[in-house]
């Protein structure tokens, strides 16, 4: 999910043709050469307009659905920007391919995107949020609680983020997504994670706020375990094979960047035709390469460059991506419970 610089947010859409689909994307995820081979095959023109989730929900909603025939939210921002703007229509899984798609990848988006009976998302572009552990205590930090082990205090760095919570929630036994639809028990949930954090953090040595700062307290040895972004973890691991990027025991932290169809879309056939040709293993293994993160495509991770598999294969046998515990759709009032947790964290001596 890359960030999108504020003038190429400011691209509107064209007119729709016939022989052109209109590709409302992140950057890396229409690289040339998939367009191009795309292009070759099915004469169909891809025009692509990069952006972000914000600006898609921005877009979309001004124009009722128009201006674009393919979009690619993130599973937990469809259910409700569909609701208030009605700006989707649902997937036909008919006209998707969808043996090529990772079973439990495309079981967690259709559960999360749906609205009733209609299912509004298919899964394309995927990460995880886990641990970046040194080989030193790697037999020891197997799970987000074990960062607060006895013997790691001023050795532990974690972003002050909903992350930390969700993922020590599941690793003390609980399930904080079924709890969002409790909000009184879900605000119990999260005060006992608040409890175990402010125990635990004699062992943090700083809190980090970007991928830079994590890469530098790690690499250079003062941060022995961390919670973390598989993608950053693995470029540890190249630079300095002591380090890897683990998938905790109860469940790395997954989100999950999909296809959508704007509800005016002109060209819903050439959206299909887009997916199902993106999703071929062997051209999901070029989207890899070019946005760093991989794809929900089954058996993808086979065409990529064999550095980027092994890490991959490292971090994520079947069982663990089974395991990932894809985020869904936020209720409103959550995060002022998370926000207030963290505070309390952050404030506790």
């Amino acid at each position: 999910m890359v960030v999108l610089p504020a003038a190429v947010a400011l691209v509107w859409p064209v007119v729709a043709s016939a022989d052109e689909l209109r590709l409302l994307t992140w950057g890396g995820y229409a690289p040339d050469e998939v367009v191009q081979a795309f292009e070759k095959e099915t004469g169909i023109k891809v025009l692509v307009t990069l952006s972000n989730n914000e600006d898609m929900i921005s877009k979309l909603r001004a124009t009722g659905g128009a201006g674009f025939d393919l979009a690619q939210p993130s599973q937990d921002r469809i259910t409700s920007a569909q609701q208030e703007f009605n700006i989707y229509k649902p997937i036909e899984f008919t006209k998707i391919n969808q043996a090529q798609i990772i079973d439990s990848m495309l079981a967690a988006t259709r559960k999360n995107t749906a609205i009733g009976d209609e299912v509004f998302g298919v899964p394309h572009i995927w990460g995880t949020s886990g641990l970046v552990v040194n080989r030193s205590v790697a037999e020891r930090v197997k799970d987000w609680t074990d960062l607060c082990g006895p013997d790691l205090v001023g050795k532990v760095s974690y972003r002050m983020r909903r992350p930390i919570l969700i993922g020590m929630a599941f690793a003390m036994g609980e399930n904080p997504f079924e709890a969002y639809a409790d909000v009184p028990r879900y605000e119990r949930m999260m005060e006992k994670v608040g409890e175990t954090l402010v125990a635990c953090k004699p062992n943090v040595k700083a809190y980090w706020s970007g991928g830079d700062e994590l890469i530098n307290l790690v690499s250079s040895g003062e941060v022995v375990a961390a919670e973390g972004w598989d993608a950053g973890g693995w470029k540890l691991h190249d630079e300095k094979p002591e380090i890897s990027f683990v998938a905790p025991a109860s469940g790395a932290l997954g989100w999950i960047d999909t296809f959508a169809l704007p509800r005016r879309g002109k060209n819903e056939e050439a959206a299909y035709k887009w997916i199902n040709f993106v999703m071929k293993p062997e051209i999901a293994a070029q989207i890899t390469r070019s946005a760093g993160n991989f794809s929900a495509s089954k058996g993808a991770e086979a065409f990529v460059d064999e550095r980027l598999k092994a890490n991959y294969q490292a971090s994520f046998d079947q069982a663990a991506i089974d395991n990932i515990r894809w985020y869904p759709p936020v209720p409103a009032g959550l995060e002022a419970i998370e926000g207030r947790i963290l505070d309390r964290v952050q404030a506790a001596r």
